[in-house]
């Protein structure tokens, strides 16, 4: 049974920094993709953090420069390394582990339709 569990979060001011993790239990399938998702009040989910297949990141504009995606391949699990938080940053931070594109990564975001996606129960992120 494949479980996510994200840890790391809570509140800072302005300017602070907080480290996600992710535990993943076990692989979901061969060639998975992984990636942070993120909901702020009163909007949709958006991928804000991944990886690539080569292993490579991905970021989106809004996090690029502050934000830092790292995994541990050995542990199965990822971080999320927030630097210069802003208010905007707020919302509730999932990881996810996507099937949907095996070997063809391109974020882990669970957008693509098909396979299936893993997503934990989220952790709060309060910036104020």
């Amino acid at each position: 049974h494949v479980q996510l569990v994200e840890s790391g979060g809570g509140s800072v001011q302005p300017g602070g920094s907080l480290r996600l993790s992710c535990a993943i239990s076990e692989p979901p399938s061969p060639g998975y993709c992984v990636g942070w998702i993120r909901q702020a009040p009163g909007q949709g989910r958006e991928g804000i953090a991944g990886f690539h297949s080569q292993g490579r990141t991905r970021y989106t504009d809004a996090v690029k420069g502050r934000f830092t995606v790292s995994k541990d391949n050995t542990k199965n699990t990822m971080y999320l390394q927030m630097n210069s938080l802003k208010p905007e940053d707020t919302g509730l931070y999932f990881c996810a582990a996507d099937t949907s594109t095996p070997y063809n990564c391109n974020g882990g975001f669970c957008n693509t339709g098909g396979g299936r996606c893993y997503r934990g129960q989220g952790t709060q992120v309060t910036v104020s």
